[in-house]
């Protein structure tokens, strides 16, 4: 990676972790914030995350075609700003009207961000590189909304709305910030601008569902956020308390763990996984997840040792991290290596939709199955999906090339000057490169 390239990557990075320090501020405080403190009830607060989803739900489709015709820069400019008012706008509503409508400009405008920041990553990154950069946007993340939540927690007061405007407003400008820092960032004239779509190029959605690759990691990546993500806030934390028996401190510990074997062993596992093929690195994770799940419904059964028992289902959370740990330099490369070169921003869009699907659904049935005391059935489910997993991950191994399956094993063939070689735009790139 040249210098330019390392640089660029640095200020996105910095941008990212930013964002999720102010993130990590506010989301564990949402419900709290809208049901108790503006006394706004436990239904509006359930449609406050409902619009955020809904309304992520609604952009991505377009994200990604904007990205590809006007440059992964503007858009995040874009997402960054509409978040920055969502969240201001979350700090100083106090009707339901007002915070619904906060919800949904905040979640449009997350959700814009995502797929930008991919499409920068992978702009500012090399086929050998790009894992590492993945891994340390994902360390990154998870570190930043730690200890974002961490000092939130020290900082917020039921007793005193203020308290909570403060974090929301912080929130807003981190956001700023990082609009601020991707405004500043210099890209390579890489071949994916050189490569920009026109009116008249063929692809779309239309492209992207003809790609058997593609759509058998969309599956297999619903599947894979279903039975984790879908999960944290819902069926497992509702399993934990009632069925394990946990107090909700011990569950705040369990996910302490979970983001602490992410921080603390993602570039290990990055130096043990990034030369082997990455369909069996996300078959394991179906195999690990497997062994979290068992030990959750454990946990549930040791009703005579209650220590063994809450060990045992931080356990399961601590097994999930490790799998998180290693998917993050796998599979959002992967995505990038499918992808058409005009059509990356598509294509990163398109996962982040699926992303966001099925953290919509996840939470949604875990609800519902814990809701009706649905213990055994609900675990059995996840076991099954995580199964599915790495029969998903082997198949759609079969069908990937050996340099998009393993890209560090392939000798690359003479060809012409990297693209990090050639001159450096800002933003936009102009429109002369478009075609030659």
């Amino acid at each position: 990676m040249t210098t330019e390239m390392g640089a660029a990557l640095r200020r996105i990075q910095l941008g990212n972790a930013l964002s999720a320090f102010g993130n990590g501020f506010t989301v564990p405080f949402l419900f709290i914030y809208v049901a108790q403190v503006r006394d706004l009830g436990a239904t509006t607060a359930g449609v406050v995350l409902a619009a955020y989803a809904v309304a992520a739900l609604c952009v991505l489709p377009f994200t990604g075609r904007a990205i590809d015709q006007r440059g992964p820069l503007p858009v995040a400019m874009t997402g960054a700003v509409l978040a920055a008012i969502g969240a201001m706008g979350f700090g100083l509503a106090s009707t339901a009207v007002t915070v619904v409508a906060a919800s949904a400009v905040m979640g449009a405008g997350v959700a814009i961000i995502a797929p930008s920041l991919a499409t920068l990553i992978v702009w500012c990154s090399t086929t050998k590189t790009r894992s590492r950069a993945f891994a340390t946007q994902f360390f990154l993340n998870n570190l930043g909304l730690g200890i974002g939540g961490l000092i939130g927690g020290l900082m917020v007061d039921t007793s005193r709305p203020g308290s909570f405007t403060l974090l929301f407003s912080i929130e807003a400008v981190m956001f700023l910030v990082l609009g601020a820092v991707v405004c500043t960032v210099r890209l390579p004239r890489t071949s994916r601008i050189e490569c920009a779509p026109t009116d008249k190029a063929p692809g779309g959605w239309r492209m992207l569902v003809r790609d058997r690759a593609m759509v058998q990691l969309c599956v297999l990546g619903g599947v894979m956020f279903f039975a984790c993500y879908g999960q944290f806030e819902s069926g497992l934390a509702a399993f934990a308390t009632e069925v394990t028996r946990i107090r909700p401190a011990t569950l705040g510990i369990a996910l302490a763990a979970n983001t602490a074997v992410i921080v603390a062993a993602q570039f290990l596992i990055l130096k043990k996984i990034e030369r082997r093929r990455r369909s069996r690195v996300i078959a394991a994770v179906g195999l690990i997840w497997t062994v979290a799940w068992v030990a959750a419904g454990v946990s549930g059964l040791l009703h005579g040792s209650h220590a063994v028992a809450t060990v045992t289902l931080i356990s399961t959370y601590a097994l999930f991290g490790l799998g998180e740990a290693m998917l993050s330099p796998t599979v959002a490369p992967l995505v990038a290596d499918l992808a058409p070169a005009r059509m990356i921003g598509q294509y990163n869009s398109a996962f982040a939709l699926v992303k966001q699907l099925a953290l919509a659904v996840g939470p949604a049935v875990g609800g519902l199955m814990a809701g009706a005391g649905m213990w055994g059935a609900y675990i059995g489910m996840l076991i099954a999906f995580s199964l599915g997993i790495t029969w998903l991950a082997l198949r759609m191994g079969r069908g990937l090339t050996p340099a998009q399956d393993n890209p560090h094993a392939v000798v690359p063939a003479p060809r012409e000057p990297l693209a990090a070689d050639r001159p450096l735009v800002t933003g936009r790139p102009v429109e002369a490169s478009v075609g030659g």
